[in-house]
């Protein structure tokens, strides 16, 4: 067993490539691009094969610890906090937390390896895509913008249920505004287009979905009105000239639909770790 050399495929080509060298069945530039390093660099491996064979392929590095190898102190910390503190969280934000919140320098996939070993985290098997034909975004900020009510136990008991009513901005995917409400009520988008309006400006349109909000489902029972078929948010709309759409699908409106997925997932823990339980304090 004392004669085997164990190497990898990248050292194995070294080898043949040099091999072919000396039977002067190659040239060293033509060497050097096969295996993409310099010609200096391949002067420099014939040299050391002359000196000692095969051996002086294997990289000396073999069975040492990395430099970057993290260290035991550090490995604890994080072990402890992922525990602690961030048991639910996915990879990402886990990370985040702790590079902003302890100075850890870990890298992402450092901290997804521990989450993996400590069993606080499972890779997730990827589902095949449903291809939806994509709406071409609008060419410009403020000219169209996403609203969505998202009902979801935010506050983790801590509080009553509630909806955060979420503007996004179709061109360039920006939050715009956010906003947590008891319901998703006429008087509740209310408020959050003039908070929207007093700190944007008016937009030329929003896009909706079809809740009773935003469109009258039921036949209308004054087909001569000037109002037929709005809403009291469609009429304020109307005059505030703003152009009100309604979708026909959670996929066409996508943007905002990922955005309350994302919002479901990160604010309820940033919530939870700054300790907030009602929607006064969330607002701030």
């Amino acid at each position: 067993m004392s004669d085997i050399l164990p190497m990898s495929q990248r050292e194995l080509t070294r080898l043949e490539v040099i091999k072919r060298l000396e039977r002067k069945e190659l040239k060293q530039r033509r060497a050097a691009e096969m295996l993409g390093i310099s010609v200096r660099q391949v002067k420099r491996l014939v040299r050391a094969y002359k000196q000692t064979g095969d051996v002086s392929l294997v990289s000396k590095r073999r069975g040492r610890m990395s430099n970057n190898r993290m260290s035991a102190a550090t490995l604890a910390t994080a072990v402890q906090l992922l525990r602690t503190r961030y048991p639910d969280f996915g990879p990402t934000l886990a990370h985040e937390k702790l590079t902003e919140d302890y100075a850890l320098k870990l890298s992402v996939e450092s901290v997804r390896r521990l989450m993996i070993a400590e069993e606080l985290w499972r890779a997730r098997r990827a589902h095949r895509p449903v291809i939806h034909q994509l709406r071409e975004r609008r060419a410009r900020y403020g000219e169209l913008v996403q609203i969505d009510g998202s009902p979801h136990d935010w506050f983790e008991g801590r509080a009553a249920k509630c909806t955060l009513l979420v503007f996004i901005d179709d061109a360039t995917g920006k939050l715009m505004q956010l906003r947590f409400a008891a319901a998703e009520t006429t008087f509740a988008y209310f408020a959050a287009v003039e908070a929207y309006i007093t700190r944007h400006g008016k937009p030329l349109a929003f896009y909706s979905d079809k809740y009773g909000v935003f469109r009258v489902n039921q036949p209308c029972t004054l087909p001569n009105s000037p109002t037929t078929g709005l809403t009291q948010f469609g009429r304020a709309m109307k005059e505030l000239a703003i152009e009100l759409i309604c979708a026909h699908s959670p996929q066409a409106k996508g943007r905002v639909e990922r955005a309350n997925q994302t919002l479901q997932d990160r604010l309820v823990k940033e919530l939870r770790l700054r300790g907030i339980s009602n929607i006064e304090d969330a607002h701030a």
